[in-house]
């Protein structure tokens, strides 16, 4: 025993591993910073300027926090690790956009049971590119190597994203009114949630990531790793176009517990949607997905977002300008209901959820073809 570092090293942890990987991601996460990243990169804490919230009347921070789930271990048995790092900060700062706030600043984790410099650095790569797009700066992170507790090729990653809106700008059910228009924004594919649910069908029926399938038309685990839309910057751009000012209500991501009880939690208590599944079609992998598993599209619809990746809830008069709107600038979106709010038997409809008592949803009618 030659001291305490090698110690160190026989207990599995390599701190030159770690060292390389940072070195290999820093140029990634640099381009992320703003004038507002204050000390650069690598210090004990991330700095960032916000005097510009001097200007804001009220200024409300909004927070949020998420990981990636088992979407990971799709990611880690075909050895693809750049797009996982996109999911991530979908599923975190898609998250503060839903209250009309402006992402400023994010830091990630990533535990690993052994510290892959380049692997490491992919994930982080991925993660910057998707900061870059939303506007918000990486201001640190932390990779933890947990030899004995995870194995050599295992990882997760988490995150945590702060942003600002001002208060009079808040969004949220307390704008949404009787004959508001939902207009249902487009998903990329599966996103972030659901993915236990895929792993098992595909366990149960002997398919491997790395096959391919002519009716996924790819390689499976490449098809399922299609990384999650990113919704913050064109909502932003919606949110700030004067044209459109005050036509969105309130904002719904759809990640875990599915589509109904996502947009029930932004309603007001005593209003209700139907959403009409004729004015989509879910994209093939949710079609092959349901058919392995020998179900219906309509019994994952608390599981899987089928095509659905964000709700807006706007003025009946702006839903046409919204929606095309979000369209040109890269993300279909289609009218599929109407809030109203009043008395009914609201049997078979999501009522609230996560603790919200929110509004009612409910899934009508056939999927388009």
């Amino acid at each position: 025993m030659n001291g305490m570092s090698n110690s160190y090293a026989q207990a599995g942890v390599d701190t030159h591993a770690g060292d390389l990987a940072v070195e290999l991601m820093k140029a990634a996460v640099s381009n992320t910073h703003g004038p507002q990243v204050v000390g650069g990169f690598g210090g004990f804490a991330g700095l960032f300027d916000v005097s510009a919230l001097k200007q804001f009347e009220r200024p409300l921070l909004a927070t949020s926090t998420d990981g990636v789930g088992t979407k990971v271990a799709i990611a880690q048995a075909i050895d693809k690790h750049d797009t996982i790092g996109q999911d991530l900060v979908g599923m975190v700062v898609d998250d503060i956009v839903v209250v009309g706030a402006r992402p400023l600043f994010m830091t990630d984790y990533i535990a690993c049971g052994k510290v892959v410099p380049e692997r490491i650095a992919d994930i982080v790569a991925g993660i910057a590119r998707a900061c870059s797009d939303t506007g918000t700066a990486l201001v640190g992170g932390e990779t933890a190597e947990h030899p004995g507790l995870l194995g050599p090729d295992d990882y997760d990653v988490a995150g945590a994203a702060v942003g600002a809106v001002e208060a009079d700008a808040l969004l949220g059910a307390h704008l949404v009114e009787d004959g508001d228009v939902v207009l249902a924004l487009e998903s990329s594919g599966l996103h972030s949630n659901g993915f236990s649910l895929v792993r098992h069908i595909l366990s149960s029926r002997g398919i491997d990531y790395a096959d391919t399938s002519a009716d996924l038309g790819g390689v499976v685990g490449e098809v399922l790793l299609e990384p999650t839309r990113l919704y913050t910057s064109p909502l932003l751009r919606v949110l700030g176009e004067p044209a459109l000012a005050g036509a969105v209500h309130s904002l719904s991501h759809v990640t875990g517990g599915g589509i109904a009880a996502n947009l029930a939690r932004v309603l007001p208590q005593g209003s209700w949607v139907e959403l009409e599944r004729s004015t989509w079609s879910p994209a093939p992998v949710f079609r092959v997905l349901s058919d392995l598993a020998g179900s219906t599209l309509e019994s994952s619809e608390g599981t899987w977002n089928l095509g659905i990746g964000m709700f807006a809830v706007v003025r009946p008069d702006a839903a046409t300008a919204v929606a095309a709107a979000l369209t040109a600038d890269g993300i279909a979106t289609w009218q599929a209901g109407v809030v109203t709010i009043g008395s009914r038997d609201l049997a078979g409809f999501e009522q609230g959820a996560k603790g919200v008592d929110g509004g009612a949803v409910r899934l009508t009618g056939a999927f388009a073809g």
